[in-house]
């Protein structure tokens, strides 16, 4: 899948675009769920990803999410999803989220995530609060 979006914007599904050092830049550098990751981790992440979707600006990436498909456990997770600043307030995380969420193989499944400040984006897409979800932080 490519999608052109305009201005030079475009959404791309193909793996082999993803570029790993800005995608670090920014997660391993800025991203506050992130911070610190180191390149090596990020790149397993991105190669145990089942789907990534790239927005890009006249061919530079300003955009990512990836997916990781639990099938075992019956849910998609996403993650890494960001947009920079300087290309944020366009409506381009609500596409990227589309593409990731409604349009890819895995529109009809259940999905899941974690945020701290996006919770207005997702809840577009039928996102909310689980009581059951619990979590065991990654600190040992």
């Amino acid at each position: 899948m490519k999608r052109e979006l305009g201005d030079g914007y475009e959404l791309d599904d193909d793996p082999a675009r993803v570029d790993r050092d800005a995608v670090h830049a920014y997660v391993g550098g800025e991203s506050y769920w992130a911070k610190g990751r180191t390149r090596e981790r990020q790149d397993e992440l991105i190669d145990v990803s089942d789907r990534s979707v790239g927005l890009y600006h006249d061919g530079r990436q300003v955009g990512f999410a990836r997916a990781v498909d639990c099938d075992a456990a019956g849910f998609v997770y996403i993650a890494d999803v960001y947009v920079l600043e300087e290309c944020r307030g366009r409506g381009f995380g609500v596409k990227l989220i589309r593409e990731m969420i409604e349009s890819g193989p895995y529109a009809d499944r259940r999905w899941v995530l974690h945020t701290r400040d996006m919770h207005a984006l997702y809840e577009k897409f039928g996102f909310g609060p689980n009581e059951r979800l619990m979590e065991r932080g990654s600190g040992r």
